[in-house]
């Protein structure tokens, strides 16, 4: 059996979609579970939809996501240039040898061109899908008369009709499609570009594409290119349609992933505090799942836990608070090094009296939070204490009052302030002693506490530890100004 080689080949027209990093993703795991290669080829012979910097979008999303490729346009390969705009002359021969097998004909009808470069179907066709002006019927004696008189033309598929076309499909099965319903599809435009429909399969074939791992979407045109591959001789490569992401909308309704339900690029979601790694696992199980119960993977263990066999044909529904989730126990993952240089420009606290503080603040909220944007939210009480009211003091739970808390700040706060310096190992045995003594759980010295430091119900860290954040000064005055209230 030959090797896999696999393949993501998007096209330069903006962000990297969830669903485009889910089929580049898809086709590297599937690359690497079975020790093949994973190319990278840039199809831009759309140049009406070419977008400035879109190249390097993707080239910086799958290197965040952790996606290498063994060939491309910026690592080479064997089977260069992996830009489509640069392999025209070669689309211009092949189109022109499948005229020649029968395959094609020259189309010299006018203002018929799909603006989608294929991609949909040509609005200008008849409805038996042939071109307007019938040029598959043109004698080749009429043929030549027009190439001699320089007459510009398209060169289009000729689709035979009569039966049916099939194939497998990894996910979907076997699919069977009336040929009656294809179109004459445009393979190579007037200026010489070919469309998508047509380069693919070429560079696919060229490039020793075994596996084509894409949405499902393009189901319905796999026979044309199938037609294509059978007219050239090739052998037709195995097929991996991806189902559909969806999204879900504030009141329930699930259509398909758009920017309407949120974020949909990979770069925006980093923006929001998702990590990379994060996104690549969630995104994983966006129709695959391993056969276990367990959820969180780190991008070699998908790799090797990867299967076709895992891969389901019903519409995935991206859940973004699964995704928050996932986020979550990711960053409990993290060194706590690593968090806290990752984490510290979400903080916003560079120039403030926090920073020097971060290392052990940042392992405080670490464990507290489902996204990095939530950060500055977390540790605005350090900047600056928020305003309350005495009934902050009550709490059913460790049976503490506005009357017992003032007991508890009055016995402790000399305490504290004989302390060299407020750290949990001198600020806990304290605390614990004021509840031993009274008889009373831990949690209500602990409230009365908190609620003076931080005005706040629920903190990362405990008193202790936000005391030892805030510093003495700062928190002998937090406290005093919490017993003045009372």
């Amino acid at each position: 059996m030959c090797d896999i080689r696999t393949r993501f080949a998007p096209s330069p027209t903006g962000f990297m979609h969830v669903g485009n990093l889910r089929t580049a993703l898809y086709a590297w795991l599937l690359a690497r579970s079975g020790k093949g290669s994973f190319v990278l080829r840039i199809e831009d012979t759309d140049q009406n939809r070419y977008v400035e910097g879109a190249v390097d979008i993707i080239y910086s999303t799958l290197k965040q996501a952790g996606i290498d490729h063994d060939e491309g346009p910026d690592n080479g390969g064997k089977y260069g240039p992996y830009i489509q705009s640069e392999r025209k002359p070669l689309y211009k021969e092949y189109a022109q040898k499948l005229v020649e097998l029968g395959g094609a004909y020259y189309c010299f009808c006018e203002k018929c061109e799909d603006p989608n470069d294929g991609t949909e179907e040509n609005k200008n066709e008849f409805s038996d899908g042939r071109c307007p002006g019938h040029c598959d019927e043109l004698s080749p004696e009429e043929i030549k008369a027009k190439l001699d008189a320089n007459t510009p033309y398209m060169i289009r598929q000729r689709i035979d009709r009569s039966g049916a076309t099939m194939f497998s499909d990894a996910v979907f099965g076997e699919i069977e499609i009336e040929n009656k319903v294809l179109d004459d599809q445009i393979l190579l435009k007037q200026d010489g570009m070919p469309t998508y429909n047509f380069a693919n399969v070429i560079d696919d074939h060229l490039m020793g594409i075994t596996h084509v791992v894409r949405g499902c979407e393009y189901l319905s045109s796999t026979p044309k290119y199938n037609l294509l591959y059978k007219a050239f001789g090739w052998e037709i490569p195995s097929y991996v349609h991806l189902p559909l992401i969806m999204g879900k909308d504030a009141e329930g309704n699930v259509s398909k992933l758009s920017k309407r339900h949120g974020s949909v690029s990979f770069e925006n979601l980093v923006e929001e505090g998702f990590l990379p790694e994060a996104i690549v696992n969630y995104i994983a199980f966006l129709g695959w799942n391993p056969k276990s119960d367990r959820e969180i993977f780190s991008l070699p263990e998908l790799a090797e836990a990867f299967s076709l066999a895992g891969l389901n044909k019903a519409p995935a529904v991206f859940d973004y608070t699964k995704l928050r989730w996932m986020n979550s126990e990711h960053l409990k993952m993290m060194a706590p090094e690593k968090f806290a240089a990752l984490a510290k420009p979400f903080a916003k606290i560079s120039g403030t009296a926090l920073e020097e503080k971060w290392p052990i603040l940042a392992e405080l909220i670490r464990s507290r939070i489902e996204t990095l944007v939530e950060i500055p939210e977390k540790i605005a009480f350090f900047h600056e204490l928020p305003q309350f009211g005495a009934d902050m003091f009550n709490n059913k739970k460790s049976k503490c009052t506005p009357e017992i808390a003032k007991s508890i700040l009055e016995e402790l706060i000399p305490k504290f302030e004989a302390l060299a310096e407020l750290t949990p190992d001198t600020v806990n045995p304290l605390i614990e002693s004021c509840a031993a003594e009274r008889g009373v759980k831990l949690g209500q010295p602990m409230w009365a506490v908190r609620i003076s430091l931080s005005g706040l119900p629920a903190t990362p860290g405990g008193p202790a530890e936000i005391m030892n954040v805030l510093g003495k000064e700062e928190s002998m005055r937090r406290l005093k100004a919490g017993l003045a209230m009372l």
